[in-house]
């Protein structure tokens, strides 16, 4: 507990004023000293894309199961705020669901660690199985609303959306919208699980989540002809791909770079391929 402070100034003689200053000196460098041992002892931290993050807390267990004493603390936030992370220095590696920006691009480097398609989505009552990638433009233009004619009873369409700055949504408006504006009366959901929760919950609604995370709950759809798998996805015919970044500052270090190298590694692309995503293309 820090001393009451005097009203009267102190005076201290010439001698005890040195003791002084080296105590100051000694406290100030241990109680650094401590700090920086916090710093070093708090492991390594990953922030960003939500679509990258289930994926990354798998890396980081079985990572963390063959190296004793690996701490990594994986949080979310999207894409958008893992890079800024890593610029802030908050996080050592920031995770990216979509390319980096030229502006970010020349501050950061993006290293690809995996790959994922992104389906396009409808509720397992829809009847519709196949849409064409410039009908899902236009419905995320705004300019279909109804299901009609497109095996959906009629129903006005519920379009769901991710939010701005999501990865997901970045690699969607590359891919899918090619410039156009996504309608203002989308639904807008702040993560993916989100987005599928609402297309399970809605029979006229639509929504594009990572192909990994489509389960039972929604169904995904062939997009002009081609079923989003891994087998399509290899042989070029599924256009809706996007990489899986790892942003850091500068060339990576330490367990940073320990553990982008294991998970670009044949035991960490063994599970990227077991947890349903691609390795970086060759």
């Amino acid at each position: 507990m820090l001393a009451p402070v005097s009203s009267e100034p102190d005076v201290i003689p010439g001698g005890a004023r040195s003791v002084c200053a080296a105590l100051c000196l000694w406290v100030s460098a241990l109680a650094l000293g401590h700090a920086c041992g916090r710093e070093r002892t708090s492991g390594l931290t990953l922030a960003g894309s939500t679509s990258v993050q289930p994926f990354a807390e798998r890396w980081a267990e079985a990572y963390g199961a063959r190296h004793a004493g690996a701490t990594i603390h994986v949080q979310g936030g999207g894409s958008t705020a893992g890079i800024q992370a890593v610029e802030s220095g908050t996080a050592q590696i920031g995770m990216s669901s979509r390319d980096l920006l030229p502006d970010e691009a020349q501050r950061l480097r993006g290293l690809v660690v995996a790959r994922d398609g992104i389906a396009v989505v409808v509720n397992p009552e829809n009847r519709i199985g196949d849409v064409k990638l410039d009908e899902v433009r236009r419905i995320y233009a705004g300019e279909i609303t109804r299901w009609a004619g497109h095996g959906g009873q009629g129903r006005k369409i519920t379009v769901i959306t991710r939010e701005e700055g999501s990865g997901t949504r970045g690699a969607f408006e590359e891919l899918v919208m090619k410039g156009r504006r996504i309608t203002s009366a989308a639904l807008v959901q702040d993560s993916t699980g989100a987005v599928r929760q609402m297309v399970a919950s809605d029979p006229a609604s639509i929504g594009y989540i990572s192909l990994d995370l489509v389960d039972t709950s929604v169904k995904p759809l062939r997009v002009d002809g081609v079923e989003p798998t891994e087998a399509a996805i290899d042989a070029g015919r599924y256009r809706l791909v996007r990489p899986f970044l790892f942003v850091v500052k500068g060339a990576p270090t330490g367990e940073a770079r320990a553990f982008i190298d294991w998970i670009r590694g044949p035991e960490g692309q063994a599970l990227t391929r077991k947890e349903g995503l691609l390795p970086p293309a060759p």
